[in-house]
């Protein structure tokens, strides 16, 4: 128990205390750094000697950069403060106008007007275009600004003002403004899609990681790059957003630089009303290790804060909360003399010469370039791990009585008296009828404002955003995709033995890795099931990626197949995140385009934990025109024995289908998926088609059959008859995928040796592939109703076959249903509908009505039905073959 001081000893200790801090004080001002160490050694002295040393991963609410340690501004503030005016105009007039005569069309313009100088001090001093000749800084832009970034572009003459009368009409005959940053909308425009909060600041942090990858492969060049995210404070709230920091900090990312436009503000309120956002975000990030600059309070604080030597400025921001300074923005400034100075009688003599007018102007230092300019810097300068700045704005600044205030995220419009306030705040030239019906207005190319934005932009290399679209690659102008020859070794089949498609696939990808033509563009991305899915070989061959390399000795090193890691190891192998692997997935395939470099991306999953899980930054990933391999393990509903319903997947076809440029592939057999993936690097890399591929892989062990002639084509297209009619003419059709195709084709054996009934089976790799093209030929069909009809491709195979169609699967009925349509009344489709369950494959077939029995027994009803077959006979085969006619339902049990 600690001793209790009288009053004269606490004297002298207190004294003795103001010593130590003065002393401390010295050393901070001849060397903060030398501080810093100072204060470490303290720390680690205080633990060795068992003392409990409070620490904190919060520090007072001020900015981090004290004013004596600021660099002055260098660029000329009076023209920067005019474009900044012009952008914000043009921006609110954009969304104003829009709605104002097309009501409802949506658009946001607080936002933008919160982010402004956060953005504009990067435009003119920080954001580089390019690196000499490579490519310059990835900015991942907060989505609901994008007005300011379209305002930009016209300023700098590469929109015309057509474009901006077209925001959010991209529909109208001639080019418009997508809502977002979407990159298949706008493709020569935005490089990321980053509206849908969280996936932006996610997929910044992999990609960052990625251009580290890249550079230490030597597959691009070091260069000063960096990778900006610009998020919402709200947007924090998102899983998504933090959840991958700490992997910043641990392989010291020092390209990456986060930046938190902290408006205090979410769509419908305060984002903490009783705590502090910044501080919340503080001890996250610096728990994380990531480096963390606060830009709070702007320069008109700064005397304030000097004259005030008791701390009791400092103290009186510490007690409140950010509902509290969402109202004092609100508000005027009688209302912050009152409320906020008004609580100490010596913060009301603090500011007795200030107006309240210029109370009420106080900055917020997110919107003073001198302070944002001095947190950048320091940001692109700190080297050893990622820096965030947390930057205090006004949601809807300028916007008059919409600033700060709940509702200022949906405003779309002004009144015309705001309107004219904003003209005159922002000394905008325009007529007062102009100001009303928001007409844009753009200076001359020869003025001085857009002079200097084009002189700073041409300095730091070139316009953003911008998206390069090239059809053959920077790095690999050569690319040619390899040819089907290279996988005989696979369409041969496994001679006998029994392998299933994972391992099939985990051969071929070493040896595309192996070759010299496309073998060092391959990546392989897993999350943390690299033995699961066999890649043991691989991690010798290639090693994981570690940019560190590999500081330890493996347990297993004595071994042929150690774990290695390596510097410029291939695989990434992330840890227990889709999501993260999503991310790399994303850098990888899109590097075609930031880059120039055409990485192959492979990423192997369990089907299940796919689409389902990250199926946003799925959609997202097409939105980039993104490719690449997503190769779904352990695939299907009925193939996974033992694992059971969180883990069995027969629904992912489903999901993949309904993104518009995933080509969703189900091969049964490894030729089948060979040769999908030699189409998909040929398309997606060499004919460059904005696609990427879904394939499952399956854990079954079976024979390998070797390609079939001449059914390479069909394998593509989705559908080809792999056997027909066992003895004679085919009374009906049997359709097939993954290793169901198996028990369809024994299920053809049973109906020929023991009904003596006829099936020709097709085995169907793609039921996606084969509906899009069958809707495809519809369309044409129903726009041209003058001119003969085409037959799709499915119409065109099953011309002259007879009788009903039995098409199974390992995955939902609606997968193979999704062909009804254009097979009238034929099809009986048989699928996986309900839970999954743990058991061996036979009985888990059997509980889903999908194995050899249960296609003989659906066969046999349908024949019943169609007056082809007797039901006594029918009603004894199902018997015979095992078949319970009163179990339940299996999509419900």
């Amino acid at each position: 128990m600690a001793m209790k001081l009288d009053d004269a000893a606490m004297k002298d200790f207190t004294a003795e205390i103001a010593e130590w801090i003065e002393a401390f004080d010295q050393i901070v001002a001849a060397d903060s750094g030398q501080g810093a160490e100072v204060l470490e050694a303290l720390r680690k002295r205080a633990s060795e000697s068992g003392v409990a040393a409070a620490g904190t991963l919060t520090t007072p609410y001020c900015n981090t950069i004290l004013t004596r340690n600021e660099v002055p501004y260098p660029g000329d503030r009076s023209l920067e403060r005019r474009v900044e005016a012009l952008l914000r105009w043009n921006a609110m007039a954009m969304v104003h106008k829009q709605n104002k005569q097309d009501a409802g069309i949506g658009g946001h313009i607080s936002t933008y007007s919160s982010l402004a100088t956060l953005l504009e001090v990067g435009f003119n001093h920080f954001f580089h275009g390019s690196y000499g000749e490579q490519p310059g800084d990835f900015i991942y832009f907060q989505g609901h600004a994008s007005p300011g970034v379209y305002a930009r572009a016209f300023l700098e003459g590469r929109f015309d003002e057509s474009r901006l009368k077209n925001f959010r009409h991209e529909l109208r005959g001639e080019p418009g403004l997508s809502s977002y940053p979407h990159p298949w909308l706008m493709p020569d425009f935005w490089n990321f899609p980053t509206v849908s909060m969280g996936i932006g600041p996610l997929n910044a942090i992999y990609q960052a990681r990625f251009m580290r990858y890249l550079e230490n492969r030597k597959l691009i060049e070091k260069t000063d790059r960096k990778v900006w995210a610009f998020i919402g404070d709200g947007e924090t709230d998102e899983v998504d957003t933090l959840g991958a920091i700490s992997l910043g900090a641990r392989e010291k990312l020092d390209n990456l630089i986060f930046v938190v436009n902290c408006n205090l503000q979410r769509l419908d309120g305060p984002v903490r009303g009783n705590k502090r956002i910044i501080d919340e975000l503080e001890g996250v990030f610096r728990g994380a290790g990531w480096n963390v600059i606060k830009v709070i309070w702007g320069s008109d604080w700064d005397a304030l804060f000097a004259a005030d030597k008791s701390g009791l400025l400092l103290k009186r921001m510490d007690e409140c909360v950010d509902g509290d300074f969402q109202t004092f923005k609100a508000k005027d400034g009688a209302y912050l003399r009152k409320e906020f100075f008004g609580k100490y009688p010596e913060l009301l003599e603090l500011v007795k010469d200030y107006t309240d007018e210029q109370l009420g102007l106080l900055h917020r230092g997110g919107h003073d370039p001198a302070k944002v300019y001095n947190a950048y810097k320091q940001a692109v300068e700190h080297k050893g791990g990622p820096t965030v700045i947390l930057a205090k704005t006004v949601k809807g600044y300028g916007l008059g009585s919409a600033q700060a205030r709940n509702a200022t995220h949906s405003e779309k419009k002004l009144a015309d008296d705001a309107l004219a306030a904003f003209v005159k705040r922002f000394d905008i030239p325009i007529p007062e009828q102009a100001a009303k019906d928001g007409a844009f207005y753009r200076p001359e190319q020869s003025s001085p404002e857009i002079a200097y934005m084009q002189a700073r932009r041409k300095e730091l290399g070139g316009y953003l955003p911008v998206r390069q679209t090239p059809k053959l690659s920077l790095r690999a102008p050569e690319f040619k995709a390899p040819s089907l020859e290279f996988f005989k070794a696979w369409t041969d089949g496994s001679k006998g033995r029994t392998i299933s498609t994972t391992m099939g696939f985990v051969n071929l990808l070493n040896a595309l890795m192996k070759d010299p033509a496309v073998g060092k563009w391959v990546v392989p991305i897993v999350p943390d099931e690299g033995r699961t899915f066999g890649l043991e070989s691989s991690i010798r061959q290639v090693g994981i990626y570690a940019p560190e390399g590999q500081k330890y000795s493996p347990h297993d090193a004595d071994m042929l197949l150690y774990y290695r890691e390596d510097k410029d190891g291939q695989i990434l192998e992330e840890g227990i995140t889709e999501a993260g692997s999503m991310a790399s997935f994303t850098a990888a395939g899109t590097a075609y385009s930031n880059y120039g470099v055409p990485s192959i991306p492979f990423y192997m999953y369990y089907s299940m934990f796919g689409f389902q899980r990250i199926g946003d930054m799925v959609w997202a990933f097409a939105d980039s025109r993104g490719k690449g391999f997503l190769m779904g393990g352990t695939a299907g509903r009925t193939t996974m024995l033992g694992e059971g319903l969180q883990h069995q997947d027969g629904h992912s076809i489903v999901l993949a289908s309904t993104v518009p440029t995933c080509r969703t592939y189900d091969p049964a057999f490894v030729y089948e998926l060979a040769v999908v993936v030699q189409d998909g690097i040929k398309r997606m890399y060499e004919g460059g088609e904005d696609a990427f591929y879904y394939i499952t892989m399956y854990n079954e062990d079976y024979v390998q059959i070797p390609m079939p002639e001449g059914v390479a084509e069909g394998v593509v297209k989705g559908m080809y008859k792999i056997k027909p009619a066992l003895k004679g003419e085919a009374a009906l059709q049997l359709f097939g995928s993954g290793p169901i195709l198996n028990e369809v084709l024994k299920a053809q054996e049973i109906l020929s040796e023991k009904y003596k009934i006829e099936a020709d089976v097709w085995s169907v790799t793609s039921y996606v592939e084969v509906r899009r093209e069958a809707l495809s030929v519809e369309r044409w069909n129903r726009l041209h109703p003058a001119e003969a009809e085409k037959k799709s491709y499915l119409e065109t195979l099953m011309d002259g076959t007879k009788g009903p169609i039995i098409a199974a699967s390992d995955y939902m009925r609606s997968v193979p249903d999704s062909l009804a349509p254009w097979l009238d009344s034929r099809l009986v489709s048989l699928g996986t509908d309900g839970f999954g369950r743990s058991d061996n494959r036979e009985h888990l077939r059997t509980h889903f009505e999908v194995s050899a029995a249960a296609i003989v027994g659906a066969t046999l009803s349908r024949l019943v039905r169609e007056g082809s077959f007797k039901a006594k006979d029918a009603q004894k085969a199902m018997k015979e073959l095992g078949l319970n006619s009163e179990a339940k339902d299996p999509a419900r049990a």
